[in-house]
C-alpha cells in the first residue's frame, strides 16, 4: 500500500472516529443554498453607453440573459430584429399592451417600448440572471413594479461635454432632435437618488464599467438576505 492510500485510510478512519463521537455523518449539502436569480436594471441618460457596456458584458458573464425589449420604432441602421429589439408596429405592441404581456411600457418620443413578460420568466426558471435596459422612465416604473427586488444601476458619463459628444456622434437626430435629449438627460441625470448603485462609463475606460457592473452582481450574490423578484 503506498503512502497515499495509507494517508487516505487515516483520514477516512478519522472521519468514521468523529461521526462516531458526534452521533451523526457529516452534513454534504452546501452550506447556504444557491443565490436567488437577480433582475438586474440597467438605465441611464441619453449618451452614456448603455448599449456599449451590455455589450461588454454580454461577453464576459454567461450566466445572464438580456432581454430583447418590443419597440414601436423604426429599425435603425446596423440593428437586428429580435437581437437589439423586436421591432412590432404601435397596434401590435397595443395588443402586447391589451394581453398584459409587458412588465413595463412606456411612449418615448413617439414612440412605444415595453418588456415581454414571458423571457424574463422562462429564463429566471433557468437560473439566469436578467438585465433590463431601460430608460429613467422604464426604471421609475419597474421600481413601482419590482420595489427593492430588483437590483438598480444608473450608468453616466464622465461630464456633460462627454455626453453631449456621443449623442453628436451617433448622427442619428436632427439638432432640434438633440436639444430635446439633452434637455432630457440634464433632467434624469437628477433621478440617480433613485437607484442602489452608480457607474461612470468614461471615454476609452468602458472595461472599467463593465467590471464595476460585474462586481455589483456577484456582491449582491455574496448577500446574507437575498433580493427575491417574482414576475
Amino acid at each position: 500500500m503506498s503512502d497515499t492510500q495509507n494517508l487516505q485510510l487515516r483520514k477516512a478512519e478519522l472521519f468514521r472516529s468523529l461521526e462516531a463521537s458526534l452521533g451523526h455523518s457529516f452534513n454534504t449539502n452546501p452550506i447556504c443554498p444557491p443565490p436567488n436569480p437577480l433582475i438586474i436594471v440597467i438605465s441611464g441618460p441619453s449618451g452614456v453607453g448603455k448599449d456599449a457596456v451590455i455589450k461588454k458584458l454580454r461577453e464576459s458573464r454567461d450566466s445572464l440573459h438580456f432581454v430583447v425589449t418590443a419597440t414601436s420604432r423604426p429599425m435603425r441602421p446596423g440593428e437586428e430584429d429580435g437581437k437589439d429589439y423586436y421591432f412590432v408596429t404601435k397596434d401590435e405592441f397595443l395588443t402586447m399592451v391589451e394581453k398584459n404581456e409587458l412588465l413595463e411600457y412606456a411612449l418615448v418620443y413617439g414612440d412605444y417600448k415595453g418588456i415581454p413578460k414571458k423571457q424574463i420568466r422562462e429564463y429566471m426558471g433557468k437560473g439566469y440572471d436578467i438585465v433590463l435596459r431601460v430608460d429613467i422612465q422604464g426604471a421609475e416604473t419597474l421600481r413601482r413594479i419590482l420595489g427593492n427586488s430588483a437590483v438598480f444601476v444608473f450608468l453616466v458619463a464622465e461630464s456633460e461635454m462627454a455626453m453631449v459628444e456621443r449623442l453628436v456622434q451617433r448622427r442619428t437626430e436632427s439638432k432640434e432632435e438633440l436639444l430635446v435629449r439633452i434637455a432630457t438627460a440634464r433632467e434624469e441625470i437628477k433621478h440617480v437618488k433613485n437607484f442602489d448603485y452608480v457607474v461612470v462609463n468614461a471615454e476609452g475606460k468602458l472595461d472599467n464599467a463593465v467590471k464595476l457592473v460585474d462586481s455589483i452582481i456577484d456582491a449582491e450574490k455574496a448577500k446574507v438576505w437575498q433580493r427575491s423578484a417574482v414576475i
